[in-house]
């Protein structure tokens, strides 16, 4: 009996050897591996080194729920579909700038040098010819833009118009192939807590697909009378990111990505996107008109601080159709089209997806009364002043129109009328270039020769 119990500890005595070695063995390999893992990481190889690491993914659970036409029918269980039909039409902006000025000491006798800058970030094929939306930021001051397609084929691309104010830009590209595209969705019937997949191309990393919600739409960043008018997303947005898609679960273009909410310049849990109706308006007007055709309603907000859910009419611009349908100072937009609007970004941002013509249906406020109002919009009409003559111009077809010249209405001298057609022999085609020469070239002491057309129709030569 002692035998047999000597027997059975010696084999489990083996046996916890064993178990302790391949233990050690364990803990020593996991060891090993963290402290490979940390000096990886450590290195800051990761991200800047390579495109190859892999990509981990996770399902979300969901509650079924109907949707109106437009929306999506379900909350997905992942997002392979829309991500398949959307990085193919997503690709890679290339922007070289060329830049000259004096870095050193030496550079003032040696002259200036010219340096070559390059920045990147990303864009959406919109149309199977090769139209590819983008931010204006990111092609801004470009000599050169490359556009890299999902496939790697490169193409030389051609700025065709943009739109600093809401920072989006339309480029061209002549491809052999048809190149596939994300279609463009009504983004008012996006909803809140709808997903969206950002695709885009961070840090230089190709066909990156991130996913989040709708936070907010309407958002501004600038105060509660800015004009931005931004969807707001927690999906993961980086700098190489913007001019990218924001697409809701069926694949569809609902946003262009445009700006991250950070404090270190990386993505810390706010992204914002361009709507695609405010995108799509400004490039059907760049297309058709050249240039983005706003529209307004023609008042100016009442700044007051307050708990109004609306925006109040403060006073009215010139012309305003608003004032012309009976509306009045300290009356209350609530809603437009239908649409609810507790703050002017809003209100701004149904605009921006509506050109001068257009009829809007306005549902007002007054000490409790609520009533409906059918405005047509007018355009909204630069002017343009000159510090150094204080003339004020707006465009004309013909060039520059003169609508105001300090002078009274009687006074032979007055020039109030008269479009701006040439300064010192140099076409003017906008107000903003006639203000450009008329202002560089007199602080620099040239003279001007400016050729007008007076309200005779007839060409008249002044020297300033």
């Amino acid at each position: 009996m002692k035998k047999i119990l000597f027997l059975i500890v010696h084999k489990l005595k083996i046996k916890m050897k064993k178990f302790l070695s391949f233990l050690t063995i364990a803990i020593l390999g996991g060891v090993v591996s963290l402290f490979g893992y940390i000096s990886f990481f450590d290195n800051g190889h990761l991200i800047t080194e390579t495109n190859e690491s892999p990509i981990q993914t996770f399902q979300t659970n969901y509650t079924t729920s109907a949707f109106e036409l437009n929306r999506a029918t379900y909350a997905p269980t992942n997002f392979t579909e829309a991500a398949e039909k959307s990085i193919h039409a997503v690709v890679h902006v290339k922007n070289t700038a060329i830049s000259s000025g004096i870095n050193s000491i030496a550079d003032l006798f040696n002259g200036t040098k010219r340096q070559q800058q390059i920045g990147t970030g990303s864009g959406v094929i919109i149309s199977s010819d090769g139209y590819i939306v983008t931010n204006n930021h990111v092609i801004d001051g470009a000599t050169d833009l490359e556009i890299t397609l999902n496939n790697r084929k490169k193409h030389k691309a051609t700025l065709i118009g943009t739109d600093k104010k809401n920072d989006i830009a339309l480029l061209k590209i002549d491809a052999e192939d048809i190149l596939p595209y994300i279609p463009f969705s009504d983004s008012d019937n996006l909803n809140i807590g709808e997903w969206v997949l950002a695709v885009g191309n961070p840090y230089n990393l190709t066909s990156t697909v991130t996913a989040g919600i709708v936070s907010a739409k309407g958002r501004d960043l600038q105060g509660n009378y800015s004009t931005d008018s931004f969807i707001q997303t927690d999906a993961a947005v980086n700098p190489g990111n913007s001019g990218g898609a924001l697409v809701n679960s069926r694949g569809e273009l609902v946003g262009i990505n445009t700006a991250i909410s950070t404090k270190t310049g990386s993505y810390i849990g706010y992204s914002f996107a361009v709507p695609s109706n405010i995108a799509k308006k400004i490039i059907d007007d760049i297309l058709e008109f050249g240039k983005v055709q706003e529209a307004i309603i023609g008042f100016l907000p009442d700044l007051r601080e307050d708990d109004i859910q609306g925006v109040r009419i403060g006073d009215f611009s010139e012309g305003s159709n608003a004032e012309k349908a009976g509306l009045l100072k300290g009356d209350i937009i609530v809603k437009i089209n239908d649409i609810k609007i507790s703050k002017f970004s809003e209100l701004t941002g149904q605009l921006s997806a509506k050109r001068p013509g257009d009829s809007v249906k306005l549902t007002i406020d007054r000490d409790g009364e609520i009533f409906t109002k059918n405005i047509n919009l007018i355009k909204r009409i630069e002017r343009y002043i000159s510090r150094t003559y204080g003339i004020e111009l707006i465009d004309d077809s013909k060039g520059a129109k003169i609508i105001r010249d300090g002078l009274s209405e009687d006074s032979p001298s007055s020039i109030k009328g008269y479009i701006i057609t040439k300064i010192n022999g140099k076409e003017v085609e906008t107000a903003s270039e006639a203000i450009k020469l008329l202002d560089g070239l007199s602080r620099n002491g040239y003279r001007l020769k400016v050729e007008m057309i007076d309200l005779d129709n007839e060409t008249s030569i002044y020297f300033f």
